[in-house]
């Protein structure tokens, strides 16, 4: 995938994970739709089988999951935060599936068959998409979520750096349809899982812009360049890593504003 932005260059942690063979889809020739079309294809696009379902589930396992204190190689590492406020807010909780792709930021499987995200993993990914991110324009941010729990996080992240979000259905167009009226131009986007925001992606490796995925244990990192691992079906893990993703990027830019975790969580 192109990197357009010369002045950024990701480290030896961040190199990017996207394969350099182009997906099959992106060779097909069919048209954009018209703006109309657009629409009228969103408004009749049924929202990706299970996300919905899974976000309650996520929510569930986060309640009735004891409480996990082995989470990551060395207990030593120095974390933006307490490990046990990450372990409250189940950014840890992975599926009871992986992919090859994730498995070096898995750190065990429990007893449930609940993989183990390691949270040192997630901690240095937090800062180094706030690295990136931190040399771009504000306005050319984009961030989606088509997950429930993530669109509230998702647009006060947005608020705060100053990027702009599309949660919700991604309609199509968006990114690769000049011709459509919600058309936008961004240098980055920022998505909240790559299955349930892969309209988003596709369009994002079509323009050739960088992505920046919240990834669990279950997801595949073909077309991703830099990756969160976290639980991204959650909404207190999700809120705790944009939570943390904001303030990390501002202090970035030398800012001296800092937001409150409360601030991104949505009142249920």
């Amino acid at each position: 995938m192109t990197e357009d932005n010369d002045a950024v260059e990701l480290d030896e942690n961040a190199e990017t994970e996207a394969v350099d063979a182009p997906v099959e889809e992106e060779a097909d020739t069919t048209e954009e739709p018209t703006a109309d079309a657009a629409a009228d294809e969103a408004s009749a696009e049924a929202e990706p089988e299970g996300v919905e379902a899974e976000d309650v589930d996520a929510e569930d396992a986060e309640e009735a999951s004891p409480f996990d204190d082995d989470v990551m190689p060395d207990d030593d590492v120095d974390l933006l935060i307490p490990v046990e406020d990450y372990l409250s807010a189940g950014v840890h909780i992975g599926t009871q599936q992986k992919t090859k792709d994730m498995e070096r930021f898995i750190h065990r499987v429990r007893d449930d068959g609940l993989y183990v995200l390691d949270v040192s993993e997630t901690d240095s990914r937090i800062r180094t998409a706030a690295d990136f991110l931190s040399n771009y324009n504000p306005e050319q941010v984009l961030v989606t979520s088509s997950r429930q729990y993530g669109r509230f996080p998702a647009e006060k992240f947005a608020d705060a750096i100053g990027a702009r979000a599309r949660t919700g259905r991604f309609i199509p167009g968006t990114l690769t349809n000049p011709d459509y009226a919600g058309y936008i131009e961004p240098d980055v986007v920022v998505v909240t899982d790559p299955i349930g925001d892969a309209q988003a992606v596709k369009e994002a490796i079509t323009v050739g812009i960088p992505v920046i995925a919240m990834c669990d244990s279950n997801n595949q990192l073909s077309n991703v360049d830099l990756v969160i691992p976290t639980n991204n079906k959650g909404r207190r893990a999700l809120s705790v890593v944009y939570w943390l993703l904001a303030n990390e990027t501002l202090d970035r830019r030398g800012t001296d504003t800092v937001f409150a975790l409360d601030d991104f969580e949505d009142e249920l």
